[in-house]
């Protein structure tokens, strides 16, 4: 293992956990900006949901863009524009002026997703073995603490621009510095005829169960999201604080349960996981719909977090084993599907809790997150032209860094 795939690891590592930060600050503040601009509640879902429009446009854009420039260069400069981007929404006065910053960090978002998770998965066939857990366990620790950040800065009643500056002064020149050892893995050797993905080409039809298990993936945890507190207050009769717990336990234990995740892909296999990621977020949904107060609710939403956690970065890494000669663009391909899945969850579950109950509708995500073991079979790894079904590390993955290493 040489220095140059150590500090690659490192650096991009850094990039997850500065994304976290920053998405965590924007989305537990949109009260104190929608109180900030005078963003009316009809009108909020429109600013809402143009973000994640806006960076499956840059995803889409990223999958061409990398053609000729490398995903290196594309993550050092998005990572920041998204931290300016969300300076900018703390920063500014007018309505126009956050409609900028939002459009400014949706295209952005995409872009670097996008080229997070292609070095990501480059990486790990660069090493040999599992690793793109980790990199999504230090976007959950960014998160965490994104969100530690946004309730001092309520708690405190600090103006949205001062919560965000020293965030941003602080995050944005480590991650220039740190984007110096990023390494672009060279594309794997094409498979022969009638093995993996067919050379260098992403044929949608064998992509499609994959963007099926992130949408739905997205949709569960957007559901954990955006409803639990909701639900633990209004279904579940706890207080307003109790209320705030679940999210935060959701958080920790994905955490969690990505930190110590590769380690199983490594013993049991990805597919394994997978079915087991499955079928725990399941009965984590089972027992939230099912349960007779707050403490029992919150057992569920800690198994949501246990079980949820495995599938993005596993479905990202599958992608790359089944087109390995053209993992960049099925990448981005696929990470517009994480867009789909934030898009239609909450909506969703939002309109059968009016119509129905909200106990009924979380069975709704536990009924779509089990159509995931049906494709369990997707994350098998794929044969390469050399023999055998594992991973392995090729002399053309090890890499270049980013500045010339």
């Amino acid at each position: 293992m040489t220095d140059v795939l150590r500090r690659g690891r490192a650096s991009l590592a850094f990039s997850f956990f500065a994304q976290g930060v920053a998405f965590a600050l924007l989305v537990t503040r949109i009260p104190a900006v929608q109180d900030r601009y005078g963003v009316s509640d009809a009108l909020l879902p429109a600013f809402l949901a143009a973000v994640p429009v806006l960076a499956g446009v840059g995803s889409v854009t990223t999958e061409r863009l990398v053609r000729r420039i490398p995903p290196s260069r594309l993550l050092r400069w998005s990572q920041p524009v998204v931290l300016l981007a969300l300076l900018g929404v703390g920063a500014g006065g007018g309505m126009w002026e956050l409609a900028v910053a939002l459009a400014a960090f949706g295209l952005a978002v995409g872009a670097l997703d996008a080229s997070m998770n292609m070095l990501g998965v480059s990486l790990q066939r660069s090493y040999g073995r599992s690793i793109m857990l980790s990199f999504h366990a230090v976007y959950s620790l960014g998160g965490i603490v994104g969100a530690s950040l946004a309730w001092a800065g309520a708690h405190w009643q600090l103006a949205l621009w001062v919560s965000y500056l020293p965030v941003v002064a602080v995050l944005l020149p480590a991650a220039l510095v740190g984007s110096r050892w990023y390494v672009d893995g060279e594309t794997a050797p094409a498979p022969q005829v009638g093995e993996g993905g067919g050379g260098g080409v992403v044929v949608f039809r064998m992509l499609l169960p994959l963007c099926l298990v992130m949408t739905f993936a997205y949709i569960g945890d957007s559901t954990v999201s955006n409803w639990s507190a909701k639900y633990l207050q209004d279904v579940l009769g706890s207080s307003e604080q109790l209320a705030t717990v679940p999210y935060n336990v959701y958080m920790v234990t994905t955490l969690l349960g990505r930190a110590i995740g590769d380690f199983g892909v490594r013993r049991f296999g990805a597919a394994a996981v997978v079915r087991a990621g499955a079928v725990v977020a399941a009965v984590g949904f089972a027992v939230v719909a099912g349960a007779p107060g707050a403490w029992v609710g919150m057992l569920g939403f800690t198994l949501l977090g246990l079980g949820l956690c495995v599938l993005v970065p596993q479905t990202f890494a599958a992608a790359g084993r089944l087109f390995p000669g053209a993992s960049d663009a099925a990448v981005a391909r696929l990470n517009v599907f994480n867009y789909v899945g934030f898009l239609v969850g909450s909506p969703l579950v939002g309109a059968l809790g009016d119509t129905w109950s909200y106990r009924g509708a979380m069975l709704v995500p536990m009924a779509l997150v089990l159509v995931t073991l049906v494709y369990a079979r997707s994350f098998v790894a794929q044969p390469d032209r050399y023999g055998g079904g594992h991973e392995r590390p090729r002399t053309a993955d090890v890499g270049r860094g980013s500045n010339g290493l």
